[in-house]
């Protein structure tokens, strides 16, 4: 258990890594890095619920890959210039859930993107490399994700897709992420190395505030990032994170086998969906309220049909999921209904002629039943005003 920090003026941590992309050598057909933002604003019509601003930048060293049915060919590599910046072929992905309709995909679009840290002569302004820096699509709109200089603050800058407008979906989104207190917004570093090259290399930023402006309209929440770069085979997995109104924060993660590796359909909730071989139990909870965090090692996730029978835009099912993870001194249970659905599907050729396939999915959720026990006592819902999260189920063997 680590003793907790409070309101931090700027983003602590070692952001030295932040912008670079040969932190590992890159695997042809394996590699893969990614910026990742999650926004979550408290929906003032329905109590419990969160809308959602997902934002990706990724690129992968692959000669093809199928995403969502569009076909993405990469075409040139990283480029590295003598300033340490980058220039990668990439695609810019999002999905917008705004409290009754899931707007996927909100953008998806290939470009080539600059990935620079405030020392690059591209930088306007002087820079000390210590975290300062974006990654700038370039595109006629501003479609670009940065650090601003003292990391005090990031930003985001969205265009939607004119088809996603055409469905109604709004046009332009500004964010800025700011500091929230203690560990969420401290910087978390994971570089693992499996065996011959492969493993991940995962910067994190748990916690943080936010304002959102979305076509003039301006709102407050909170949000999540991470930076991820992965090279080995993607097996399944579940992943979620929640924040409560005090500033607390959740995950678990569990990658998995299951015989859903070999699945290439996209249908949410299954029958068949109840075994699984754990390859690892992970979660952590930053617990504001008692001034404490709890590093869990162990892990268990399962997957129930919706209990109020709610469905996603193609009229399946969308799944519950009931989460615990422990230690010696402390547990937390809980009940999630997934209340909308974003899946991304990967499909990528192999050997011998074979495609390899990945289904991705992200759900907006409400929490239903909460239990943390410790050696204070047991807390439940009653004692927070709001608690928002988003979980992912993965299924399929992308390699």
């Amino acid at each position: 258990m680590i003793e907790m920090q409070e309101n931090p003026t700027k983003f602590e941590g070692d952001f030295s890594s932040l912008w670079r992309l040969d932190v590992m050598p890159p695997i042809y057909g394996l590699s893969w890095w990614w910026y990742w933002v999650l926004i979550l604003i408290p929906d003032p019509d329905k109590p419990g619920r969160s809308r959602q601003l997902m934002t990706l930048w990724s690129t992968k060293e692959t000669k093809a890959v199928r995403v969502s049915g569009h076909w993405w060919e990469p075409g040139s590599r990283m480029h590295k210039d003598e300033h340490g910046g980058f220039v990668i072929p990439g695609m810019v992905c999002a999905w917008w859930y705004d409290g009754e309709t899931m707007h996927e995909p909100l953008t998806m679009r290939e470009c080539r993107m600059a990935v620079v840290g405030d020392t690059h002569p591209l930088w306007p302004g002087q820079g000390d490399g210590l975290g300062a820096g974006a990654v700038i699509p370039i595109e006629r709109e501003d479609l670009s994700m940065g650090m601003s200089p003292g990391n005090e603050s990031m930003w985001v800058s969205l265009s939607s897709d004119r088809e996603a407008r055409s469905r109604g979906a709004p046009s332009s989104f500004e964010a800025q992420l700011t500091p929230w207190w203690g560990p969420p917004s401290e910087l978390t570093y994971k570089n693992n190395e499996i065996a011959l090259g492969m493993g991940y290399d995962i910067l994190r930023l748990q916690g943080m505030k936010s304002r959102l402006v979305v076509d003039g309209e301006e709102m407050e929440g909170t949000a999540y990032f991470q930076k991820v770069t992965v090279q080995a085979p993607s097996v399944p997995w579940f992943w979620g994170m929640v924040h409560f109104d005090d500033g607390s924060y959740l995950d678990w993660f569990m990658p998995h086998l299951t015989p859903l590796s070999t699945t290439k359909d996209d249908k949410p909730w299954r029958k068949r969906d109840a075994v699984r071989i754990p390859l690892k139990r992970a979660g952590i909870f930053h617990d504001r309220k008692r001034g404490k965090t709890h590093e869990f090692d162990n892990c268990e996730v399962e997957v129930r049909k919706s209990d109020q029978g709610l469905q996603d835009s193609d009229g399946d099912l969308l799944p519950n999921f009931r989460i615990k993870v422990w230690n010696d001194s402390s547990k937390v249970s809980m009940d999630i209904r997934s209340v909308s659905r974003a899946r991304w599907t990967f499909d990528q050729p192999t050997r011998m002629g074979l495609v390899s396939h990945l289904t991705y999915n992200e759900y907006p959720f409400e929490v239903f039943r909460l239990e943390i026990e410790d050696e204070v006592g047991t807390r439940t819902l009653s004692d927070y005003d709001w608690i928002h999260g988003n979980a992912e189920h993965s299924w399929g063997f992308l390699h």
